[in-house]
């Protein structure tokens, strides 16, 4: 065989197999991306609390929800409805912490959006543009596109966006003070959810397990640690002996 057909016979070689090898790191790039992702949003029960300053009831209230949260977060959008529907059902305060994930795309921006609606229109609407892009976040999958939600939710509320949403940085400051609060509370994953209680009877706070499945228990339980005390039954009164 001609020495040129034999060197490009083996040149060719080389390139398959290289182009093999470079399929190959990809999949185990890929593969670690998956895993990574996946310790993000599937959190394992018990998580290691190392300052449980946020995991109290807002002022006034006897027990509470409190989830720390990313808005990309699959996880999180699976919990979103059963939470909202636990809250509404008792009638008790939800607190929302935003906790980003690095890697995702447009949760910080979302985060923002959320803190500018609550900032500039209320609680009602922020909360409203959060569950609007956990129902909707299987078709939001880049900065383009959840622009365009977001515009379509302001115009459906008649509200007007400014150009710059948050031209001095405060809102993302606060989000990062939000990230920087579960950090400290031994967050490792999303979501991130327990039931709080002011004056338990029981233990001041309880972890909801991955997918939410004991979240009504646990508020049941809050509850009933942290009623009023019945008053003592009054003695009977005494009728004075007659004569």
């Amino acid at each position: 065989m001609p020495r040129f057909f034999v060197l490009a016979h083996r040149f060719s070689a080389m390139r398959m197999r290289s182009r093999l090898l470079l399929s190959l790191a990809a999949a185990v790039l890929l593969a670690a991306a998956v895993n990574a992702h996946a310790q993000f949003g599937a959190p394992a029960p018990g998580t290691q609390v190392n300052d449980a300053t946020a995991l109290h009831p807002p002022a006034g209230a006897r027990v509470a929800i409190v989830e720390f949260a990313d808005m990309e977060c699959p996880a999180c959008a699976n919990a979103n409805t059963t939470l909202k529907a636990a809250a509404a059902t008792y009638k008790i305060p939800w607190v929302r912490h935003d906790f980003l994930i690095p890697g995702h795309i447009w949760s910080p921006v979302a985060a923002v959006n959320a803190r500018w609606f609550e900032a500039t229109k209320g609680k009602a609407v922020g909360d409203e543009y959060r569950d609007q892009v956990f129902a909707n976040q299987a078709s939001i999958y880049n900065l383009a596109v959840l622009h365009q939600f977001t515009e379509k939710f302001a115009q459906s509320h008649g509200i007007s966006l400014p150009f710059a949403i948050d031209p001095q940085g405060k809102l993302a400051a606060a989000i990062k003070a939000d990230g920087d609060l579960g950090v400290r509370t031994g967050i490792k994953a999303t979501p991130a959810v327990w039931v709080v209680t002011e004056h338990s009877k029981g233990a001041p706070y309880m972890e909801v397990a991955n997918g939410m499945s004991n979240l009504y228990q646990l508020i049941d339980q809050a509850l009933a640690d942290t009623a009023p005390a019945k008053p003592a039954p009054k003695p009977p009164v005494k009728k004075p002996a007659g004569k």
